[in-house]
């Protein structure tokens, strides 16, 4: 089943299959990282996910959904750039 949109009774729909997003850490003292968009100088990329993205036609609201159980790559590895930048990744989840 599609997931579903509590406030608008409807079913989300997908937008992107393979989206490609980063799970942000915390840099340095972990206090002064504020989940979302608080502070997002207080992150740095730690991890690259691939998920499917999807959007409430009736009030808009996106989710991404149907993501792996492990990343793609880590922060530590040799590739993890390479591959962030081969797959566009931007969007960054800040939150722990």
């Amino acid at each position: 089943m599609k997931p579903i949109c509590v406030p608008c009774q409807r079913f989300f729909r997908p937008i992107q299959i393979g989206f490609h997003f980063l799970e942000g850490m915390p840099i340095g003292d972990s206090g002064l990282a504020l989940p979302g968009k608080q502070t997002p100088e207080n992150w740095k990329p730690y991890k690259l996910w691939e998920g499917d993205k999807w959007r409430c036609e009736g009030c808009g609201a996106e989710i991404i959904s149907g993501v792996a159980q492990e990343p793609i790559a880590e922060h530590y590895e040799p590739r993890f750039e390479a591959l962030r930048q081969m797959f566009d990744a931007h969007f960054q989840v800040n939150d722990c």
